[in-house]
């Protein structure tokens, strides 16, 4: 799997790397099933802190797409993962949307129960 970073993006690299990862999935190149780089060999690819590796991967969990289990790594979640990614990613763009018109998260919700 490879996984580009920019060390000059103001993006956090744990998030830059877990967007990489979310959109492999919900493109279909991570298959439920497939396992994730070791925490510590991505780490030492990317040359970056192996605990930005593992934030980037407890999000992916938080987020339902991944699965994380001690001695066997990360694995693709089995199920929707694809369609979850998806999801996490629409999401993400509106509340960057959101952001650059100077809403609130209260007021983006308000918006979608109103197109609801």
């Amino acid at each position: 799997m490879l996984v580009r970073i920019d060390p000059a993006s103001g993006v956090p690299l744990a998030d830059q790397i877990a967007a990489h990862v979310r959109g492999a999935v919900a493109a279909g190149t991570l298959t439920p099933g497939d396992r994730l780089p070791a925490a510590r060999d991505l780490a030492e690819s990317l040359q970056v802190n192996m605990h930005t590796i593992l934030r980037a991967y407890a999000r992916l969990r938080d987020e339902g797409l991944i699965e994380l289990r001690r001695g066997r790594g990360a694995t693709v979640r089995r199920g929707d993962a694809a369609d979850r990614a998806r999801l996490v990613d629409a999401v993400q763009n509106l509340l960057d949307a959101g952001r650059r018109l100077g809403l609130g998260v209260e007021e983006l919700v308000d918006e979608v129960r109103r197109l609801a």
